[in-house]
């Protein structure tokens, strides 16, 4: 899965062109651009990019497997949700989020997706998740395992790699022994200041609906390496690339030599999510796979 000779894939994830869907690029048009940009893996959110979901049509799957054929894309992971708020008035039960996940399984499974993140519902502003979630994740591994997929739940700001939700699904991974659940680290959990973005409809929002507050919490990259051996997915986060290819925000250079010093061989998937202003995704995109491999090149 390298790209370029790297030691592991450079992707992107769709959900960067959040601004363009729609309004300056269609969906394909924006997997056209992944590939032009020199990416080799496609990640993308199932309910907000594929057509007729949860049902596409047989036509919409031979378009997709024959475009991704043609591009040289990879499917790498599919982006799900668990729910539990749902339904008015009351959570969603284990046996519907059983069914949820499973549903999910079986469509990223079709579209031949390795990895699928299943974004839990929350009952804490730092991220706790609805206690639902290991037994619907444990009574879906068998399947899972069938289908060669990775639940791979996303450690993402407010939640810090030292947390007790982390610790909660390094023990269910431990209980478990599947090999078909790790961690996916969203890089955003090492900005290292606030970022602020302008445009769009889109803002930062933790559980209750309050607004991001300015304080960033510092996580030290060295936390990384602590969990890398259960890390089975990196979705890249990052705001800002400079004309002199700098990243104020996300230390790169320090993430990319833990995941080195790992023998990481995963894939590291971009997500933009800098100002919200058409055109510029793909712009932003191409400038992080340039740093990301300039890293990696004066790493020898």
């Amino acid at each position: 899965m390298s790209t370029d000779n790297l030691p592991f894939g450079l992707g992107v994830s769709l959900y960067s062109y959040t601004e363009d869907i729609g309004v300056t690029m269609t969906v394909q048009e924006c997997i056209e651009d992944v590939a032009d940009l020199g990416a080799t893996g496609l990640e993308i959110l199932g309910e907000g990019h594929i057509r007729d979901y949860p049902n596409p049509s047989t036509a919409w799957i031979d378009a997709w497997f024959a475009r991704n054929e043609r591009l040289g894309l990879t499917p790498t992971l599919y982006g799900s949700w668990l729910d539990t708020r749902r339904f008015p008035g009351r959570g969603m039960t284990v046996a519907e989020g059983v069914e949820q996940l499973e549903l999910d399984l079986r469509l990223a499974g079709r579209l031949g997706f390795s990895f699928l993140r299943p974004k839990i519902g929350v009952i804490t502003e730092d991220l706790q998740v609805d206690p639902i979630w290991a037994e619907a994740v444990e009574r879906n591994l068998d399947l899972a395992t069938e289908l060669g997929i990775v639940i791979c739940p996303e450690i993402h700001w407010p939640t810090v790699i030292k947390s007790p939700v982390v610790e909660e699904y390094l023990a269910f991974k431990e209980r478990t022994g599947s090999a078909q659940f790790g961690l996916l680290i969203d890089t955003g959990v090492f900005d290292l200041q606030r970022y602020p973005r302008r445009g769009g409809s889109a803002t930062f929002q933790m559980g209750t609906g309050g607004a991001r507050p300015p304080e960033v919490p510092f996580v030290p990259v060295s936390d990384l390496a602590e969990v890398m051996a259960h890390t089975v997915y990196f979705q890249a986060k990052f705001y800002e690339i400079d004309d002199d290819l700098t990243d104020h925000y996300i230390p790169w250079r320090e993430i990319i030599d833990v995941a080195l010093e790992a023998g990481y061989t995963g894939w590291f998937s971009s997500e933009y999510e800098g100002h919200r202003e058409p055109y510029r995704a793909s712009d932003q995109l191409r400038r992080q796979h340039a740093l990301i491999r300039q890293v990696v090149a004066e790493r020898g």
